[in-house]
């Protein structure tokens, strides 16, 4: 069985790369550029012809249909990052979001893929501002809810716009998507930083780290989540939060500190006040998506991907860990 994974440099699609393999299908990912193939022959070494490297790019038709062809099933992992900072037209995150999906779903449709699912974010699943406790997958994050940064915003659009298109255009196509929260854990050979560089910054020592909490979620988890999903009937048609547990910034920082010996003695011990994280975020505009999240503690229910798919992701703790240790090993932390 060929199965497509869009964006295959990323964390999230690595992984999901190395479990196809590993369970015997061959695998075809797309790159922006070709020249990246070989970072992947590096993540990947030995696979030979099950693993094919073809250029796609979100914001272009080219080379979509070329890249669905003769595929039985469609993950598409790729979408903009948010990177930190907070662009200064919130289109250039909305825009490639959205329209990058729509661009795969309309290729797979065309070509009659029989399956496709689609990385969402549990950003598209925020609860409106004081909300607090445990939420599901009927939660869909209000894009025009104040103080709602362009990354929460471009995940809500994106993954509504694909489903409206899938309602009206899927046919034969059965779809689903996936949800993460904050994506940890190990790296593979040759991957970038991505969302685990947080961690990376801990180890290396902060003045302090904010009172904002996360829903962590272990990227080997997610992966898996995306495949059970992809192989199961009974996924068509459903979303699926992915998360392992909630945890205080502060939490993580002591982990990092306690099992990791000397490589985590940098670890933040202190919690920033939260009037001190509003001044920065002042001086420095990038900062003012993390305001909202301070002292904020709301958390989801996995109940969906348990009960369909028999999904049994790890606990918070031994994602950041084994995060950690990766860096450690890696030399960035």
């Amino acid at each position: 069985m060929s199965v497509l994974v869009t964006g295959g440099t990323g964390f999230v699609a690595g992984w999901t790369i190395r479990q196809l393999l590993d369970r015997g299908y061959t695998v075809r990912t797309t790159v922006r550029d070709l020249a990246k193939e070989s970072r992947l022959r590096v993540t990947f070494p030995g696979v030979g012809l099950r693993l094919e490297v073809v250029a796609a790019d979100l914001g272009s038709d080219a080379g979509w249909a070329e890249a669905v062809a003769d595929t039985e099933a469609v993950l598409h992992v790729a979408s903009p990052m948010g990177g930190g900072t907070a662009p200064n037209d919130p289109d250039e995150l909305i825009r490639p979001a959205r329209d990058g999906a729509l661009r795969v779903l309309r290729a797979a449709v065309d070509a009659r893929v029989p399956r496709v699912v689609m990385t969402s974010s549990g950003a598209a699943a925020t609860p409106p501002n004081g909300a607090e406790g445990v939420f599901d997958e009927a939660l869909w994050t209000n894009p025009d809810q104040p103080g709602l940064d362009a990354y929460r915003r471009s995940k809500a659009i994106a993954e509504r716009a694909a489903w409206d298109f899938m309602a009206e255009h899927g046919g034969d196509t059965t779809f689903s998507t996936v949800l993460p929260g904050g994506v940890f854990g190990p790296l593979l050979p040759g991957q970038g930083l991505g969302s685990v560089e947080v961690i990376g910054r801990m180890l290396h020592g902060m003045p302090g780290v904010p009172h904002i909490g996360i829903n962590v979620v272990d990227v080997r988890d997610v992966a898996d989540l995306h495949i059970r999903a992809m192989e199961s009937a009974n996924a068509a048609g459903q979303r699926f939060i992915a998360v392992g547990g909630f945890l205080w910034m502060r939490e993580m920082s002591a982990l990092l500190r306690a099992e990791l010996g000397e490589a985590g003695r940098k670890a933040p011990t202190r919690e920033l006040p939260d009037w001190g994280v509003k001044l920065m975020a002042r001086l420095q505009p990038g900062l003012a998506q993390l305001v909202p999240m301070l002292g904020r503690r709301y958390t989801y229910t996995t109940a969906n991907a348990r009960d369909l798919l028999g999904w049994d992701p790890r606990p918070a703790e031994v994602t950041v860990v084994d995060c950690g240790r990766s860096l450690v090993e890696r030399g960035l932390g």
